[in-house]
């Protein structure tokens, strides 16, 4: 999902430069999950699975997402220099299977594009501006100027055809385990493609 961009700064040179890299996002999850714990104050043994899941996807795609020559086409030709801004959290099912083409995405862009990870909980006023039908649904992707820092872009929590899904399956009265069994095997079996044309399709109307 989109909306229209902002005029005004998404947020400060100061607290952009507080979040964290992939590399460090990264390691803190893996930290937290040495302690039996995840990100955001809520800790559940349920969450703390999730996350554990987590990292296994999110390995797994480090290894074997690759970027479509349309894209990173795309993001090497970029006129500017953009900051993405990522809101996640390490126990967010959709945000495994995404942030690590994300990051991909940028690695290839030839340093048009520097990606930024803050987590939902910990900063709610930013959250709160990018809901999705009044839910803090994550991930979510601010694609900001670099000189300005106002927002160019906004895409998330998830590609279209699964946010059908989703919304679909909770009309039937899919149960969580139903539901995400269904979402991650659409990813399983997509392997990042939809997620990585609507990136290009995003890509291709900065100006």
């Amino acid at each position: 999902m989109t909306t229209e961009p902002t005029t005004q700064p998404v947020l400060t040179p100061e607290r952009l430069a507080s979040a964290h890299t992939y590399a460090r996002y990264r390691q803190l999850i893996d930290e937290l999950q040495a302690d039996g714990k995840t990100t955001g104050p809520q800790q559940s043994p349920e969450l703390t699975e999730y996350t554990h899941l987590n990292v296994q996807r999110m390995q797994r795609l480090d290894k074997t997402t690759r970027v479509l020559p349309e894209l990173a086409a795309a993001v090497q030709a970029l006129p500017q220099r953009y900051e993405w801004l990522i809101i996640t959290e390490g126990w967010c099912g959709d945000a495994a299977q995404i942030v690590p083409v994300l990051e991909a995405v940028a690695q290839v862009s030839g340093g048009n594009i520097r990606t930024h990870y803050l987590l939902r909980d910990e900063n709610p006023d930013l959250m709160d501006r990018y809901l999705t039908n009044g839910a803090r649904s994550i991930p979510q992707l601010v694609v900001l100027h670099a000189d300005t820092l106002t927002e160019a872009a906004h895409w998330g929590p998830r590609p279209a055809p699964t946010q059908t899904l989703l919304l679909d399956l909770k009309a039937q009265g899919a149960t969580h385990e139903e539901y995400a069994e269904k979402i991650h095997g659409w990813y399983a079996k997509d392997k990042t493609q939809t997620t990585q044309h609507e990136l290009l399709d995003l890509v291709q109307k900065l100006r």
